[in-house]
């Protein structure tokens, strides 16, 4: 499966975010009683943030997904952790379906992985999901992820989780 990225334009997507990350199954992403245009503000904050970036994966030029990426040094875990250079922060999210495919979350997260990877610069992917999405945890596992311990975060209980480009090359076979 082929995914592009291309950056989040905050007033273009904003209407189609809005519809995602208010889904029911976008309930880890804490932005369920949100409106149109709080979601709009948050992704215009974002797109201004230089420590902070979002974008959309498209499959056969459709947005099929969101990921975000973030100087962990900078944002969301400041003080929670001790960052080390190279150090990148992610969160992803895949638009809700009536029509799951089989392994389509799976071969997202991969390619969220591989494009992180690309920049020469990473030597290491940072998360930190809820400790109660237990399928994010399986999933973060299936591409290299190794949890590290749980975090409090202001919003959250996290499992702050680690992956090096060695462990997500082993755990997927993508050379990166």
């Amino acid at each position: 499966m082929t995914f592009t990225f291309r950056s989040v334009d905050p007033l273009k997507d904003g209407e189609l975010l809005h519809s995602w990350v208010t889904h029911p199954k976008a309930s880890f992403w804490m932005m369920q009683d949100a409106k149109p245009e709080d979601v709009e503000r948050a992704y215009r904050e974002i797109a201004a943030d230089e420590h902070h970036h979002a974008y959309l994966g498209l499959h056969d030029g459709e947005p099929v997904f969101l990921m975000e990426k973030y100087d962990p040094a900078h944002r969301e875990l400041v003080g929670l952790y001790e960052p080390r250079p190279g150090d990148v922060g992610m969160h992803f999210l895949v638009a809700p379906t009536e029509t799951p495919v089989h392994g389509f979350t799976r071969a997202v997260i991969t390619a969220v992985m591989a494009h992180l990877f690309e920049d020469a610069a990473v030597r290491r992917v940072v998360v930190e999901p809820d400790v109660g999405n237990k399928a994010v945890h399986a999933l973060n596992e299936t591409v290299g992820f190794v949890p590290e311990r749980e975090i409090q975060k202001p919003e959250k209980r996290a499992l702050l989780s680690f992956c090096t480009r060695e462990r997500f090359a082993a755990a997927t076979g993508v050379a990166v």
